[in-house]
C-alpha cells in the first residue's frame, strides 16, 4: 500500500538513504530539511521522481501537512556540528519533537524518533541493553545532544501515554556509509579523508576505546522494520552492530583499504568521550523479524572509501 511519508532531516546522511529506500518501496516521500548539516546534493537525484517532494523548513517551527507516517531524524549528529550551536541543537531535539508529535497527534500519523546511543553517555554497563538508563553528564560539552535526545524520548513516551500517539523509538549506534559529510568530525569519515589525502590519522586517546559500526543500509532496514512493527511495541530499541572495534583497528583497516602512507598520531581525549560503545540487539532480533546487521565492516568501508575518493576528485 502506497503511504505518504514525511522524513525530517531527509537531506542528511541517513535521511537521504531513507528517502531513497522509501521511494524504492513504492511510497510518496516528503523530505524536510533546513540544510544546516543536510545537503541538497544528497537528494537532488530524487527531484525527478513525481512522488518525491523537497521542502526547506526548520523543525523548531510548526509544520502542517497530511501524511501517514513521520520519521523524525532532524538534528545535527556529529560533535563538530552539534557543539557549533548547542542551544540550537537542544531546541532542534526538544522543539522539533514537540512540533512533530503535535502534528502526529492532529493527523493521527505514526511517528518514529531517531534517538541515539548517546543517551547511554559514557556507559558503566557494557554492552548496553535498552534497560540501561545511562551515565550522562548533564552540563558537559556533549550535553546539548545527549540530553536533547533523552528529553525527546521522554516527550515521545508522554505523548503516547497522554494522547495515544502511535510512537516508535530507535537508538542509533555509530553508522557510516556514502553521503557522510567529509567535515563532520566523525571517526570513519575523518580517518578515510585523512588517509586519502595522505595526512596523519588522528586518534583521540590511546586508541583502545571502542565503537560498533553499522553500514547505513542495515540501519535503514531496521528503521523501516521498526515503523512496521506491531502497534504495542514502541521501543526504545537499539539499532546497531554488536561487533566491537577499537579506534586503532579501524585506523589500520582504513590505511590498508586506501593504500595510504598516513601515520597514526594520538591527540588528547575530548571531554565525556565514551570509552566503550556496543549495543545489545536481542530486542531488535526478537521484535523486528530477526533484524541484525548484514554488511561486514571491511565491505562497508570499501563502498565508503569509493564514495570519498569520487568526492575528493570532484572538489
Amino acid at each position: 500500500m502506497k503511504k505518504r511519508i514525511l522524513v525530517t532531516g531527509g537531506a542528511g546522511f541517513i535521511g537521504s538513504h531513507l528517502c531513497q529506500r522509501l521511494l524504492n518501496d513504492g511510497h510518496e516521500v516528503i523530505c524536510l530539511d533546513n540544510y544546516f548539516t543536510g545537503n541538497k546534493a544528497n537528494v537532488i537525484h530524487l527531484l525527478d521522481n513525481p512522488y518525491f517532494e523537497l521542502i526547506r523548513h526548520d523543525v523548531t517551527h510548526p509544520f502542517f501537512i497530511e501524511v501517514d507516517e513521520i520519521y523524525n531524524l532532524a538534528c545535527p549528529a556529529s560533535p563538530v556540528h552539534y557543539q557549533y550551536n548547542p542551544i540550537k541543537t537542544i531546541k532542534t531535539s526538544v522543539m522539533g519533537a514537540i512540533n512533530m508529535l503535535g502534528l502526529a497527534k492532529r493527523i493521527k500519523a505514526k511517528i518514529l524518533q531517531a534517538s541515539t546511543s548517546e543517551v547511554y553517555g559514557d556507559p558503566i554497563v557494557h554492552p548496553q541493553p535498552e534497560s540501561y538508563w545511562g551515565n550522562v553528564n548533564p552540563i558537559g560539552q556533549r550535553s546539548c545532544y545527549d540530553e536533547g535526545k533523552r528529553c525527546a524520548e521522554t516527550l515521545f513516551m508522554d505523548y503516547r501515554l497522554q494522547n495515544d500517539v502511535k510512537i516508535k523509538i530507535i537508538r542509533i549506534f555509530n553508522t557510516y556509509g556514502p553521503k557522510m559529510n567529509p567535515n563532520d568530525g566523525r571517526v570513519v569519515s575523518n580517518f578515510i579523508v585523512q588517509a586519502l589525502k595522505g595526512e596523519d590519522i588522528t586518534i583521540f586517546g590511546d586508541g583502545t576505546q571502542t565503537r560498533s559500526f553499522q553500514y547505513v543500509d542495515d540501519l535503514v532496514e531496521g528503521m523501516i522494520r521498526m515503523m512496521n512493527s506491531r502497534d504495542d511495541f514502541w521501543g526504545p530499541v537499539n539499532i546497531g552492530n554488536p561487533k566491537e572495534f577499537t579506534m586503532l583497528q579501524l585506523a589500520e583497516l582504513v590505511i590498508r583499504l586506501t593504500g595510504s602512507t598516513s601515520r597514526i598520531v594520538h591527540m588528547p581525549l575530548p571531554q565525556d568521550d565514551p570509552t566503550q560503545r556496543q549495543p545489545v540487539i536481542d530486542l531488535a532480533r526478537k521484535e523486528l523479524n530477526g533484524w541484525e546487521p548484514t554488511v561486514e565492516l571491511e565491505q562497508g568501508l570499501k563502498l565508503t572509501v569509493d564514495y570519498f575518493k569520487n568526492l575528493l576528485q570532484q572538489s
